[in-house]
């Protein structure tokens, strides 16, 4: 039972923790009356908060919104922030970032579902990898703005955090761009039906 007590072990199993409080579910729910589990995309991130309580309540709808990707976005980055200072190694901090991602999306809180897993990869990037990270934020929001489309905005800004950071080689100091990648690959793979949905023409726009 030692390993339960093992610094990387105990540092894994709270970014996961973490990472699955399904913050935009509990804010609507308490501020709004609503379970966004039971409408619109049925996803727990700030998108289908804004949507559902919109509906009913437009300017509460932005409020929540913006809390939802800030506390989504905070529960990766404060983890991160404690092992740092406690001089937790690079590998081990790139483990808690893909175990808060991992967390977010497949929440053991909802039976291992959860959100797209945006808003909590930016707040890992940020500490992990800042420079691309401002870089793919600034193209997810100038995208967000003429594009209207959350998903493609999202994911356009993911893939600039990504090509900035391999172009830049910035952060990457564990020998490897793979955990990286795998966050990458997470909030692509949560981002399937929307992809299919863009083909389509069929995703809805942010009105």
């Amino acid at each position: 039972m030692d390993f339960l007590f093992n610094f990387n072990i105990l540092f894994f199993i709270a970014a996961y923790l973490a990472g699955s409080i399904p913050f935009g579910l509990i804010l609507a729910n308490i501020f709004a009356g609503v379970n966004i589990k039971e409408q619109g995309s049925k996803s727990i991130g700030a998108t289908n908060v804004l949507r559902v309580v919109k509906q009913t309540n437009p300017s509460l709808a932005k409020k929540l919104g913006i809390a939802t990707v800030l506390l989504d976005a905070l529960k990766g980055t404060i983890i991160l922030l404690i092992a740092s200072y406690l001089d937790a190694s690079q590998s081990t901090l790139w483990g808690i970032a893909v175990l808060s991602v991992l967390g977010h999306c497949y929440s053991i809180f909802l039976g291992l579902e959860g959100g797209k897993g945006v808003a909590t990869g930016l707040g890992v990037f940020i500490v992990l990898v800042p420079i691309p990270t401002i870089i793919g934020a600034l193209v997810w929001v100038f995208c967000g703005k003429v594009l209207k489309v959350s998903s493609l905005s999202s994911l356009l800004g993911l893939s600039a955090v990504v090509l900035s950071a391999i172009f830049l080689n910035n952060g990457l100091e564990v020998g490897s761009n793979a955990p990286m990648y795998i966050i990458a690959f997470i909030i692509y793979y949560k981002h399937i039906p929307n992809i299919i949905r863009l083909v389509k023409g069929e995703e809805r726009k942010l009105i």
